[in-house]
């Protein structure tokens, strides 16, 4: 589904991303995690449009989708959160859901079809009528989530969607993220909890100063000794997860 080819990115003479290299299989979930500074969310900036390539390529479902603008990556079916949520906060709930599902319908009453169908789904259609300022985060996580399914995606990139949650939220929401793949939904996902990485993923790739240091399943990659020292830290219990 996607395929990310030596991708590299310079800010000025410092590379953010270096020669970076991995494929996503169609219908599965893989997790992206490293230090914070590795260039897990610039490589999100990448892949989506948001920076240009200094050199590489990526390719979406066969496509090649280098150097085109985020809103034509979002309109060939892959999408993104942000690690910080970015509601509009001067509407409602409801219609932050419907600015995504006009993505695909430029009618208002399919538009909210769309958006309806998607809350009941996330579990948050009795917030619809709330300005989002006026929702706790879990739920302002919810809303980010339901906004970019109302595009009919192909594919979805969470950038620390479990960010700030306390434990029994983050369950409820790697509950969810199991039922969206269920739906059909391939996932690229960063994430810092460990134990929600190795729950979720297929498939874990691993960045350290801009650089691939391992890519793998995730029972194998924990016990990389370079992983457990980028990353983990000496003291990980792999049978902890």
């Amino acid at each position: 589904m996607l395929s990310v080819q030596n991708v590299t990115k310079y800010f000025g003479g410092l590379a953010a991303v270096k020669d970076v290299s991995f494929e996503v299989e169609k219908g599965s979930i893989v997790g992206l995690i490293g230090p914070n500074g590795s260039g897990k969310t610039t490589l999100f900036n990448l892949i989506s449009g948001v920076y240009p390539l200094s050199s590489g390529k990526v390719f979406f479902d066969g496509e090649e989708i280098s150097g085109m603008k985020s809103y034509d990556i979002a309109d060939k079916g892959l999408v993104r959160t942000f690690q910080v949520v970015k509601p509009f906060d001067n509407i409602s709930a409801l219609d932050n859901v419907i600015v995504g599902a006009f993505q695909r319908y430029k009618n208002r009453n399919r538009a909210q079809e769309k958006a309806l169908e998607v809350m009941d789904m996330l579990e948050i259609s009795r917030f619809r009528e709330i300005p989002p300022k006026h929702l706790p985060l879990a739920m302002k996580k919810r809303l980010e989530i339901a906004r970019i399914l109302s595009t009919e995606p192909k594919m979805i990139l969470l950038d620390e969607v479990m960010g700030g949650l306390n434990p029994q939220e983050t369950e409820q929401l790697v509950q969810t993220i199991h039922k969206i793949h269920e739906s059909g939904m391939t996932i690229l996902i960063i994430e810092h909890k460990m134990k929600c990485i190795m729950e979720l993923s297929h498939h874990v790739v691993i960045l350290n100063n801009g650089m691939l240091i391992a890519d793998g399943k995730p029972e194998a990659v924990v016990q990389n000794p370079e992983v457990i020292k980028a990353y983990l830290g000496d003291d990980y219990n792999v049978s902890s997860y």
